[in-house]
């Protein structure tokens, strides 16, 4: 254990060095709260060897901050007490290519003891990732991130984004060229910078909304690609500034239009071997890969509270918008809360399934860890996929919908609650400590906007993610 310990100490202090050679001069240590905000501690970059080791102390009571940094409770979390202590990964520690002299890095909560903190979520995730390994299964994982971007204003902008006119820097049309050449430079910058940072970009193109855009990372590990969603959301965000732009990752820009989803996509592999390519098996998922989307189908109602955490969430989710809100899967249909991806027949390693609910509000560690526990769930429960559906049920009669048995997912952050206390594959997997606070930031944000306009929602959230 001393020797571990002493060969993490020269890596973090061989590390530091590498930074301020590259003049770096600060290191921000990221993690994701219940409400789905990177929050931050800083430090400067010769002080990284010390924060690997002794980690940066940090307050529990972010495990129940609000979208609007209120402050509720759970059961085990809430008040002035106690401390823990933010321990970077140094494996990912990131030199940022759009904030000069800064580096990222994503760390690990753990208690003034070094146990593990019950409520981090990157945890949360990574045992879910083991859990899976341990039932002989290899998730890879990627996001699809959607953002609507805006000239910035030129006085300081306003917090809640009340009666703040729009400035969309690009008008073209829908998934239209005119966007790129509009904005060109700006997306050459979006591209180049994650590209520098390691990010494996694999496309990059305009969306339905006014001023909306979407690119798509390479699947990775669960955690890599949670720690990606991260990277790729605040790069973003500086490219942003620099070009004095403004972006926002919110499920609802403005009430009413298309808003900003962010779909999880995940592909199995028992020793290396897709599951999705299974010769003579339906839909050419082996039997564990139907299990396990079984399971997530089956915990979609529950897992919306994870994956869709504001009541901004819910201004998104409407039918025949391609945001997936009817409980059903498909294979290659958008407006299925579930799609298999079939991809081409040549490519062994095609095939795969995307959940289209989810958007940025969500914290990508629980998403990706809820989901993973939903999957195995479905496997040690022998879940099996009903028919799979075609077209869009929101075009369908109320008769027609019942006779296929494809109901409604919860239209509210309230309806996905009680879904989620009632889970128990999800307790179980998440524990009291993190499900309560789930539960309790959720709980909260339903009453602080319960009296809320749909338009005062998306003004009051628009600048939060």
């Amino acid at each position: 254990m001393g020797s571990r310990a002493a060969e993490q100490r020269q890596e973090a202090r061989q590390l530091a060095a590498r930074l301020s050679a590259e003049g770096v001069r600060n290191v921000a240590l990221t993690w994701v709260d219940n409400a789905g905000i990177a929050r931050v501690k800083t430090v400067p970059a010769e002080r990284l060897a010390a924060a690997a080791e002794r980690g940066v102390g940090m307050s529990p009571v972010f495990d129940v901050f609000t979208s609007d940094d209120a402050i509720t409770a759970s059961d085990h979390l809430g008040g002035p007490d106690g401390d823990l202590r933010l321990f970077p990964d140094l494996e990912r520690v990131t030199t940022l290519a759009a904030q000069p002299g800064w580096a990222w890095a994503p760390a690990d909560r753990y208690d003034q003891l070094g146990l593990p903190h019950p409520a981090c979520q990157r945890q949360f995730a990574r045992r879910m990732t083991e859990r899976a390994a341990a039932a002989g299964l290899e998730l890879r994982m990627g996001f699809e991130t959607e953002w609507v971007v805006t000239r910035a204003p030129a006085g300081p902008p306003a917090a809640t984004g009340a009666d703040e006119p729009l400035d969309y820097p690009c008008t073209g049309p829908a998934y239209g060229m005119t966007r790129v050449v509009e904005l060109s430079d700006y997306l050459r910058d979006v591209t180049e910078a994650l590209s520098v940072q390691g990010v494996d970009v694999l496309q990059l193109h305009p969306e339905y909304a006014p001023g909306q855009f979407e690119v798509t990372t390479a699947p990775a590990d669960p955690v890599r690609a949670a720690d990606d969603v991260v990277l790729v959301r605040e790069t973003i965000r500086a490219v942003s500034v620099r070009h004095g732009l403004r972006a926002s990752f919110a499920p609802s820009v403005v009430a009413g239009q298309v808003g900003n989803g962010c779909h999880l996509h995940l592909s199995l592999y028992r020793d290396g071997t897709s599951l999705h390519r299974t010769h003579d098996a339906q839909w050419g998922l082996a039997p564990d890969a139907s299990a396990f989307l079984g399971g997530i189908l089956g915990a979609l109602p529950a897992l919306l509270a994870i994956g869709c955490p504001s009541p901004a969430s819910y201004l998104r989710l409407q039918p025949s918008h391609w945001a997936g809100v009817y409980q059903c899967w498909g294979v290659e249909n958008r407006e299925a809360a579930l799609r298999l991806i079939t991809g081409a027949p040549d490519d062994p390693d095609g095939g795969h399934a995307e959940v289209k609910t989810f958007d940025a509000a969500a914290n990508p560690y629980l998403a990706v860890g809820a989901v993973i526990a939903a999957g195995l769930h479905g496997i040690e429960s022998a879940t099996r996929l009903p028919e799979p559906q075609t077209g869009d049920p929101g075009v369908l009669g109320v008769r027609e919908r019942a006779r296929r048995g494809i109901v409604r997912l919860p239209a509210t952050l309230t309806e996905a609650a009680d879904r989620l206390e009632k889970s128990a594959p999800l307790y179980e997997a998440m524990g009291e400590v993190l499900h309560g606070a789930v539960l309790a930031v959720r709980r909260a944000e339903e009453a602080h906007f319960a009296e809320s306009e749909d338009d005062a929602i998306a003004a009051a959230t628009r600048w939060r993610w």
